[in-house]
């Protein structure tokens, strides 16, 4: 595990695979089965389950609980507190480990502080939800959500600027960094040549 960091109070599974660049900082656990890609962030007291994966440069700030059948993809930012959700309907009484909906965060989405996401939903690439949201279904590629339930407020760039609503056909073009939006059939599609988004 080239570069990696690993607070000497923290507890980490020696079978976790840990990709080079990762920083795990004081009283995290990881469990066994767990995937962390490269150059990711842990702040203090990140719970990570088995099952979970993360992939590189996510960065993940204090005191989250990241269940199994989570997936975090590369660029993921995941604010304090934030919580994620595993099954619709618990019980103590009764067990549904066999039940538990995976979530997915797409490539470089942003989740407030203290926002919920619960289990099943998808959250798309460069998606924001707001600090103390509940989202309860799924948010398209550049959505900008907030509110209980969470509800869609316009978009966002993949830099984070606010784009707002936009018209049906209407372009857009970011003025920090540049990249070029065309809104058409409900979804915000990026109109520059050779990107990988």
């Amino acid at each position: 595990m080239k570069d990696v960091i690993i607070h000497p109070s923290s507890e980490v599974s020696p079978t976790v695979r840990i990709g080079a660049g990762t920083r795990i900082w004081q009283y995290c656990t990881v469990l066994a089965g767990t995937e962390i890609g490269e150059n990711c962030s842990l702040s203090q007291n990140v719970f990570l389950e088995g099952d979970t994966r993360l992939g590189n440069n996510v960065k993940i700030k204090n005191n989250v609980n990241i269940p199994s059948k989570v997936e975090l993809e590369d660029d993921v930012f995941i604010g304090p507190s934030a919580v994620f959700t595993n099954v619709l309907n618990p019980r103590s009484h009764w067990p549904r480990k066999d039940e538990f909906l995976a979530t997915l965060v797409k490539k470089g989405a942003t989740i407030g502080a203290n926002a919920t996401v619960v289990c099943g939903t998808t959250i798309g690439r460069y998606a924001m939800v707001g600090a103390g949201s509940v989202v309860t279904r799924d948010v398209p590629d550049f959505g900008l959500v907030y509110g209980v339930p969470a509800v869609q407020h316009g978009w966002v760039c993949q830099c984070g600027t606010l784009i707002g609503e936009l018209a049906p056909e209407a372009e857009h073009t970011c003025p920090l960094c540049g990249w070029r939006y065309r809104f058409t059939a409900g979804a915000l599609v990026v109109m520059n040549d050779n990107l990988s988004i």
